[in-house]
């Protein structure tokens, strides 16, 4: 038996249980009683409600081993549960919800608050209900179609891949953009005032120069300040700091240079592109997550780059595939540090080896990390949609897909993996010439 909105309250306190059951029957609901834990779990066995509203303090058998019992019953683990107690410190209510509860209402309780939580838990389980029929379906429908229809779902989700990683980019490049115009417009400023003021201090100093040859012997108060102000180091040192803030500024201008080379429009034409390029300008976006912290020295990179011709190809979607495999050599080297000391660390580095290599009639990049590996199993799934073994809120499982859809759908080219448990992954990327 199962009711239409039928709620079951659970309190050994009968008249609690009973001004509650008021309130939800004049609200409109149907509504069941039970004054004990065994008591509830007698009446689940015949009947399955949409809610249950339980209390935690009870006698024998208490509100959290009563919830502990119905998460356990496949039967009816999916009820939404709702905990009553007077208890309101954090530890309690945080106990209940790690139990599995939804939400937690104090005592006394308002009428209000009471029929809004029920209403919205009503709600979310209608809804999670109807989305399981749907899947359910969908699943049915997918069993029983042909080839055909696995085929328009495989272009369907290469679609979405796509638009997903056109957005992204797209995104991306707006960002940059005018992060980038943002930047060069002071950056220019300061460029060519600095040129200007190094001319003006080199004027200055020879002026000084001149001043001092035609007037060797100044007055006692122009000593005194020169000897102050240490007029020979400010002379020397001056030039110096100029040149420093030319170095800074020519700096910040690779680094604008690196954003528009990593996200370049490019979804229509292919361009001409120095794989090197791509590989520089993604390490140096990358280059906070690489340096050391409190946990780790920092990841050495070790480059073997080959001569390589310019290749034809989608610079801003190929910088993607190299940002997604980098990010992801780095994250299997911190989940393979887990757990070990500094020096442990320090004794074996953690490095991330980056060769290009120029074959018959195709290029081939190999990112190597000597990080936690993969399993076979993983290996066989990793390029799937949606696939990720990272927790949740860590990873979206669309990264290697679209680095897939990229390397392979796009240009033509292949991508595969080679690694074991504790002894790292190497990528290899193959791209025609």
């Amino acid at each position: 038996m199962t009711g239409q909105n039928l709620i079951l309250i659970v309190d050994d306190n009968a008249t609690n249980a009973q001004g509650l059951f008021e309130v939800l029957a004049t609200a409109g609901y149907n509504t069941l009683i039970a004054l004990s834990g065994e008591e509830a779990l007698s009446q689940l066995e015949a009947v399955l409600p949409d809610l249950i509203l339980l209390d935690v303090v009870m006698p024998g058998m208490d509100g959290f081993e009563t919830c502990d019992r119905i998460q356990s019953n496949p039967k009816t683990q999916d009820i939404p549960i709702i905990f009553m107690s007077a208890l309101s410190n954090v530890e309690d209510i945080a106990k209940g919800l790690n139990l599995g509860a939804v939400d937690y209402i104090t005592k006394p309780f308002q009428q209000t608050e009471v029929l809004a939580r029920v209403q919205i838990h009503l709600k979310l389980c209608q809804q999670t209900r109807q989305l399981k029929e749907l899947n359910d379906q969908l699943e049915q429908r997918v069993a029983e179609r042909t080839e055909q229809l696995s085929r328009s779902l495989s272009d369907l989700q290469a679609a979405h891949l796509r638009l997903i990683q056109q957005e992204k980019m797209s995104t991306l490049g707006q960002l940059v953009s005018g992060v980038g115009h943002e930047i060069n417009n002071p950056l220019n400023s300061i460029s060519g005032n600095l040129a200007h003021a190094e001319q003006y201090v080199q004027d200055l100093i020879s002026h000084l120069h001149l001043y001092h040859r035609y007037y060797p012997d100044p007055v006692v108060e122009i000593v005194e300040d020169a000897e102050e102000i240490d007029l020979s180091f400010l002379s020397t040192d001056l030039i110096q700091l100029l040149n420093t803030m030319k170095v800074a500024a020519d700096r910040i201008a690779h680094i604008s240079r690196s954003l528009r080379t990593f996200s370049r429009s490019d979804n229509e034409n292919t361009i001409e592109l120095q794989i090197q390029d791509g590989l520089d300008s993604t390490l140096l976006l990358l280059q906070h997550r690489l340096k050391a912290n409190s946990h780790r020295p920092a990841i050495q990179i070790v480059k073997d780059y080959a001569e390589l011709p310019p290749i034809s190809c989608f610079p801003g979607q190929l910088n993607q595939v190299f940002m997604n495999l980098l990010a992801n050599a780095i994250d299997a080297i911190d989940e393979f540090n887990r757990g070990k000391t500094y020096t442990e660390i320090a004794t074996n580095p953690n490095q991330i080896q980056i060769v290009t290599e120029l074959k018959l009639d195709a290029i081939a990049i190999r990112i190597r990390d000597n990080g936690t590996g993969m399993t076979e199993a993983v290996q066989q799934e990793m390029f799937k949609q949606s696939f990720t073994t990272k927790p949740v809120g860590k990873g979206t499982g669309l990264g290697l897909a679209i680095a897939y859809q990229i390397i392979v759908e796009k240009h033509g080219g292949s991508l595969t993996c080679n690694s074991a448990i504790g002894q790292g992954t190497e990528f290899t990327i193959e791209l025609p010439l």
